[in-house]
């Protein structure tokens, strides 16, 4: 893996083929952990996460605005480590609480990010209504100031704070081809990738609307938006449908269950075997 020594170390079974992954940095296949929120995580935790897996994660994303909590330097202790294994930093989609304090606050916030050494700064809009050329400004304003945008869109309004289903039904569903549009124009404004919310597409719903996601993914691009998954049985549909080169945002807990599908050494009974790349 890439630790401080800037050196990739021989993994164990090296003589047992894996599925060819891209080296770091990746421009698919890129793997997006959650970090602290569900679970607290100090820089002793993650390390072990980054010793034994940092090879395959790319990002690791604060949730909640989960680093407004925490010390100042615990954070940049955690954003100096994940550098040290070649692993970007997001905040997450704190921005639209942020947005709430007015411009002055949202200024401050993202020369903050820039300033303790985060690489992404994630904007999304999930629980408040913002005019789509107020959140291109936000991602021309992060772009200028040296961090990668990451838009957020989705149709389900109210997502991303565990909501339950009747909760969310009744808030209803949002245009696809809105969003959509809404994408390519962050996309055309410099943004780094479009993250897409699962909430109304895979996670609390009823049914999966696989269709809506097969849209995002068909307009956008596979190597321009990220499918959050929230659970290993969305992953695994993911990387069936759209094969081991898909990016994927997932739970840290679960990292090793997704790689070992990426790299098809493991997996359910419907992928066992099947999923395989091949390179020239």
């Amino acid at each position: 893996m890439s630790g401080s020594s800037g050196e990739e170390k021989e993994r164990a079974f090296s003589f047992l083929p894996l599925n060819e992954r891209e080296k770091k940095p990746r421009s698919k296949g890129i793997t997006e952990i959650r970090g602290p929120y569900y679970t607290p995580m100090g820089k002793r935790y993650l390390e072990d996460i980054l010793e034994t897996m940092g090879r395959y994660v790319d990002t690791l994303k604060f949730a909640g605005g989960s680093f407004s909590l925490m010390p100042q330097d615990a954070v940049k202790e955690l954003i100096d480590l994940c550098h040290r294994y070649e692993v970007m930093v997001s905040t997450g989609g704190f921005i639209e609480r942020v947005l709430t304090f007015g411009k002055e606050a949202v200024d401050r916030y993202i020369e903050e990010c820039r300033n303790l050494g985060f690489d992404i700064v994630e904007i999304s809009s999930g629980f408040i209504t913002v005019p789509a050329d107020d959140l291109l400004r936000l991602t021309e304003k992060v772009q200028k100031l040296g961090l990668k945008a990451k838009p957020e869109v989705g149709i389900q309004f109210g997502a991303g704070g565990a909501s339950g289903v009747e909760q969310l039904e009744a808030e209803g569903l949002s245009d696809p081809d809105w969003a959509i549009g809404l994408a390519k124009r962050h996309l055309a404004a410099g943004a780094y990738m479009i993250m897409i919310e699962s909430e109304g597409i895979t996670e609390d719903v009823r049914q999966w609307r696989t269709d809506v996601a097969a849209r995002f993914i068909r307009e956008l691009g596979i190597e321009k938006v990220m499918m959050e998954a929230a659970d290993p049985a969305v992953f695994a549909w993911y990387i069936k449908h759209y094969g081991p080169e898909v990016n994927l945002f997932v739970d840290h807990s679960q990292i090793v269950q997704l790689e070992c599908l990426r790299s098809g050494i493991w997996s359910t009974s419907s992928l066992w075997g099947r999923v395989v790349t091949h390179k020239e």
